[in-house]
């Protein structure tokens, strides 16, 4: 009976400790590492450390580790000490890249604490002009007419855009034909031209060709439909039911960080992503701002883990 008194004070007094030093913190500049400056991550990472250094009035500093797929970035935090003074942001290539890599310098969910999901960012479904369709169905029924006729053009092997088209592939029992470009620009002005004739384009790469008339948009890619579409039908919802392919920004703390400076990190990166100004920049940019629980992150991680795995290895997909 007394011990069993022991333990139960001893348990109160460690969880009041935590609470105590997670109302305490921050103490000293936290640091957010990422990728290599000027990308996506990057831009990210800087309005989340602007928006917590002004909330908390502790300095958040960017640390820039670019290279090796992430794993620098990754294997820094991985590494660090699991006090929230170190939190990594990357994108989802964190946890898809080693799937495609066939290597894993470290556990996505084992080596990190998830706090929150930072925004998601749909590709957008387009075609030439040219080709017949005005529908997710119509494309699908015009492809199935024509095995391996149909071109979609995608960048880097892996990438968003490469990673839709064979989910599209898989799920709609097409034969499309992908054409590898190293240079997004290249990709859309012959997409433009009719070289190629469909893309999972970021809304960045296409909007203002869609809007031109250059390029037919038929569909976004995310689940739910898009504030960087408005009007436009999601993949799923237009023939494809479950169809998602959408590029993510996520943080994440050093695993075995305590839960009460990880809910603390949650509530203020969440805070600072549902600020309007917040909210406008990341559309500006492409991209929706998101802030959910951490068991929500964790489950997307393990859902995508799951089915890009599949995907990636039917078809045989390996990085550059």
């Amino acid at each position: 009976m007394r011990m069993a008194a022991w333990i139960v004070i001893t348990t109160v007094s460690m969880e009041t400790a935590g609470m105590a030093y997670a109302q305490t913190y921050p103490t000293k500049p936290v640091r957010i590492v990422t990728a290599e400056t000027g990308g996506g991550n990057d831009f990210v990472s800087r309005l989340i450390a602007q928006g917590l250094t002004a909330n908390w009035g502790q300095s958040v500093i960017v640390d820039n580790r670019g290279g090796a797929g992430g794993a620098r970035a990754a294997q820094t935090v991985a590494q660090a000490t699991p006090d929230g003074y170190t939190v990594l942001l990357y994108s989802s290539t964190l946890w898809i890249g080693p799937l495609l890599r066939g290597e894993k310098p470290f556990d996505p969910e084992k080596d990190f604490a998830p706090i929150t999901l930072a925004d998601r960012a749909p590709n957008i479904l387009v075609v030439n002009p040219a080709v017949p369709a005005t529908s997710v169905k119509e494309l699908i029924a015009y492809a199935k007419g024509r095995p391996g006729v149909l071109n979609y053009s995608s960048a880097s092997s892996g990438g968003s855009t490469h990673l839709a088209g064979e989910l599209f592939k898989a799920l709609a029992g097409v034969n499309i034909v992908r054409v590898f470009y190293k240079s997004g620009a290249t990709e859309v002005l012959d997409l433009i031209s009719g070289q190629v004739q469909m893309t999972f384009g970021t809304a960045a790469s296409v909007t203002s060709h869609v809007k031109a008339g250059k390029l037919k948009a038929l569909a976004v890619t995310s689940l739910q439909p898009s504030p960087l579409a408005p009007g436009l039908p999601t993949v799923a919802a237009s023939g494809l039911p479950g169809y998602e392919a959408v590029a993510l920004h996520a943080v994440f703390a050093t695993a075995g960080t305590s839960a009460s400076i990880l809910r603390r990190l949650n509530e203020e990166i969440v805070r600072v992503l549902n600020q309007p100004e917040i909210k406008e920049r990341l559309l500006s940019a492409g991209v929706e701002a998101v802030g959910n629980a951490s068991q929500d992150l964790l489950a997307i991680l393990k859902g995508d883990v799951a089915r890009w795995g599949k995907v990636i290895k039917e078809a045989g997909i390996r990085a550059d």
